[in-house]
């Protein structure tokens, strides 16, 4: 990147130089010019003479001088603009690239790392019901635990499916009207049982929407996954359903670090993360906000993120009833 900025650079100043070099060579030679029409015109009308006529083809000369100077340095304005307008096109694409490829590049570490977790755990669960005689209690702990790691991976296809569905656009929503208010109170008993954490619910029962049951669904696990990653163990996390007739509310606050206001704005770009990949903790591939911003934006709603006190996030979903 700093070769090719460089590089970029001194281009750009090369031809920045040449089109100067040429402006002001063409505006040397139309001096040329009207220094030798000057000359001739001398020598052909005697301004004693003839004044009236001298002064007349004199005031063309001019004009004709003043045309060509303003032509000169509009062309090569214009030849300025169009080469700066380039430089910053080829720059921007260039960046967007490299800034892609290092994302990508972070998202194949998380993808690998996020299924090899699960399938470890698992692998070493099952493995101990081969080998040991275990009592009901204990065996049926462990079948919990695979199940807990098989769900985790279930989401996380689901996640690269369906950002994967979506920015092809090849995903058709199907609209059905549904109960939003059980759909959030499943996913927080679902996450409630899979994670030993406190989760403090409000939710208005008999909320009623239309839309697609599967893409929100996702849409809230991700938003609970997301503030399980960041919240201490010891600390809630509050999950808030208000509704009127026109729109239901999703709250889910989380008392993790907070996310910086130059961040706030980012994180719902496509794998996008805080932070070095190999040296961040929490774990996650960058598709989970961002998938939910695209599915919320496929029902016409809005999601927004406050900060929470005295630490941490809170993420609202807006949706028409």
């Amino acid at each position: 990147m700093r070769f090719f900025t460089s590089v970029h650079l001194l281009l750009l100043a090369y031809i920045i130089a040449a089109i100067v070099f040429w402006e002001m060579s063409l505006q040397k030679q139309s001096g040329r010019i009207y220094a030798q029409e000057v000359m001739t015109l001398k020598a052909r009308v005697d301004s004693t003479r003839e004044p009236e006529r001298y002064n007349q083809e004199m005031g063309e000369l001019e004009h004709s001088l003043a045309i060509r100077t303003a032509q000169y340095t509009g062309e090569g304005a214009t030849f300025l603009i169009v080469i700066l307008i380039g430089a910053a096109v080829v720059y921007s694409s260039f960046h967007r690239r490299i800034m892609l490829s290092r994302q990508q590049n972070n998202f194949m570490l998380s993808v690998t790392h996020e299924l090899k977790s699960p399938l470890a755990a698992m692998k070493l669960n099952l493995q101990t019901l081969e080998k040991h005689k275990l009592d009901e209690a204990k065996r049926n702990q462990l079948i919990d635990r695979c199940i807990k790691e098989s769900n985790r991976l279930n989401d996380l296809c689901n996640n690269m499916l369906f950002a994967s569905q979506i920015e092809g656009r090849q995903y058709r929503p199907a609209v059905e009207a549904f109960n939003l208010s059980e759909l959030v109170a499943a996913a927080v008993s679902d996450y409630a049982s899979r994670y030993s954490r406190t989760f403090e619910q409000d939710i208005m029962p008999g909320c009623s929407i239309a839309g697609d049951r599967v893409m929100l669904q996702i849409a809230v696990s991700n938003l609970l996954e997301n503030a399980v990653k960041y919240t201490p163990d010891d600390k809630p996390i509050k999950i808030t359903l208000a509704g009127s007739n026109s729109v239901a509310t999703l709250t889910v606050e989380d008392q993790g670090n907070g996310i910086p206001d130059a961040e706030k704005k980012k994180i719902f770009s496509k794998f996008y993360r805080v932070g070095n990949e190999e040296s961040r903790k929490a774990k996650g591939t960058g598709l989970g906000l961002y998938l939910t911003n695209k599915i919320v934006q496929q029902h016409k709603g809005r999601i927004t993120i406050k900060d929470n006190k005295p630490s941490g996030s809170v993420f609202e979903i807006s949706l028409p009833v």
